[in-house]
């Protein structure tokens, strides 16, 4: 079992659950197909998982590691964006968003803001916000686990699917540790669609 399925923090686990996304953010692993490092660059993406008839063998030296997420969700809370060749449209619509919150930007400099909201040294940069400034599609980090605002709830993540929780209390000084990187959360309130995978246990929601 491969070691390349990634939890809402960026980190590699081997576990049966495939995901419904692809994607990369260089190469990772050794020889072997041990992980060496958590990136290797600044291009996170997220792919579909069938594009054109394309296969590939996975973990090949030297070639980027194939990583996969539960969701939408997931994959943005580690900080990937939509690829610009198999999800042209979503690219075209989330670079659209970007121009509209910060400016126009080629894929490169949105890779370097991203990068610098993702990360702080080798540690990821978490922003504080209140409960009311988490939409829909973001995660934030409540006693070490990653929670998700869904559309009709609070759902806490784990490779298994969503289970519900209750609705977070904001923290000291009323705010709540952000998962997902602050600019993806500021699109998603712009309208981002966010794919979100159906909870383990049905109903509406806390």
């Amino acid at each position: 079992m491969h070691q390349n399925r990634v939890d809402p923090f960026g980190n590699l686990h081997a576990v049966p659950q495939r995901g419904a996304w692809f994607g990369n953010k260089g190469c990772l692993h050794d020889d072997a197909g041990h992980p060496l490092r958590f990136h290797q660059g600044r291009r996170w993406i997220t792919c579909v998982c069938a594009f054109r008839g394309r296969t590939r063998a996975l973990l090949q030296p030297g070639r980027y590691t194939e990583l996969f997420f539960h969701d939408e969700a997931t994959a943005y809370a580690a900080g990937h964006r939509p690829c610009a060749q198999c999800r042209y449209e979503d690219w075209r619509l989330f670079g659209g968003l970007w121009a509209q919150a910060f400016g126009a930007g080629k894929a490169d400099q949105i890779d370097a803001a991203l990068h610098a909201a993702r990360m702080e040294g080798r540690q990821r940069r978490l922003r504080h916000a209140p409960v009311s400034e988490v939409p829909s599609g973001a995660m934030i980090v409540r006693d070490g686990q990653p929670v998700l605002r869904g559309p009709s709830g609070w759902w806490r993540w784990s490779f298994d699917g969503y289970a519900p929780v209750p609705a977070p209390v904001s923290a000291p000084r009323g705010t709540l540790a952000m998962l997902t990187p602050w600019p993806l959360v500021q699109l998603m309130a712009l309208g981002l669609p966010v794919q979100m995978a159906q909870p383990v246990v049905q109903g509406s929601g806390p």
